[in-house]
């Protein structure tokens, strides 16, 4: 299973295909970070939620990279888990490299402020929690981005319609007073946390709705793989 791992990265790289989400990741951020400086908690907060749409649209292309014809052949190597699990691994594989783009990048180009007075803890404090809300996009994006892929949907079409319903829906029914938050992952309340005052419980508590989100859309992912044969 490795070595498919490797192959579905080596093919997403070799392509070409990782371009467009790199660029349309680094767009964003340097628009994000354009403003001014800011805090670190609250600006990685932000950078997770802008994130988000990225990582799910390239786990989208890299699952998207490989014939229909090679899968199958891959199934019968590996086997029909392995196969499904190797994508998914392979896609949070290059998340991981995606938000590690996103924690670099404000120091980069000076989007972050520095501590204020001698002892200010709000520097490893602000990296703690901001690398808690990217690391709690990833699955979720990887998620969608897999709902979103030809192997789940099908037609292109219907696979753009999944990534903007998932991406737009994570926003808005992620906003403060939302009849169903619950419908979304809770990037939009992990933002909240990193500019507040979190608490270790709130923390937990989104980290364990990520978690069972991702899960419920992942299972929905494999039950639309299986009928599709």
């Amino acid at each position: 299973m490795n070595a498919l791992i490797r192959m579905r990265l080596a093919g997403f790289l070799r392509t070409g295909r990782a371009i467009a989400p790199l660029l349309a990741g680094l767009v964003t951020l340097g628009i994000l970070y354009g403003g001014g400086r800011s805090q670190p908690a609250e600006a990685y907060g932000v950078s997770a939620v802008v994130l988000f749409p990225v990582i799910a649209w390239q786990t989208k292309i890299l699952l998207d990279v490989e014939p229909d014809v090679q899968r199958r052949l891959a199934q019968v190597a590996v086997g029909v888990s392995r196969e499904r699990l190797a994508g998914l691994l392979a896609a949070s594989v290059a998340a991981l490299v995606t938000v590690g783009v996103g924690m670099l990048f404000p120091w980069l180009v000076g989007g972050v402020s520095g501590p204020v007075e001698p002892g200010d803890r709000s520097i490893p404090v602000g990296l703690a929690l901001g690398l808690w809300a990217h690391l709690l996009a990833v699955p979720a994006a990887v998620a969608l981005g897999a709902m979103a892929s030809r192997a789940s949907v099908g037609g292109a079409g219907y696979g753009v319609a999944v990534l903007a319903l998932g991406g737009v829906g994570a926003v808005v029914l992620g906003l403060s007073g939302s009849v169903a938050p619950w419908l979304a992952p809770p990037i939009m309340a992990a933002a909240r946390a990193t500019g507040g005052d979190a608490a270790a419980l709130s923390l937990l508590g989104l980290t364990m709705w990520a978690l069972a989100w991702s899960a419920a859309v992942v299972g929905g992912y494999l039950w639309r793989r299986r009928a599709r044969g």
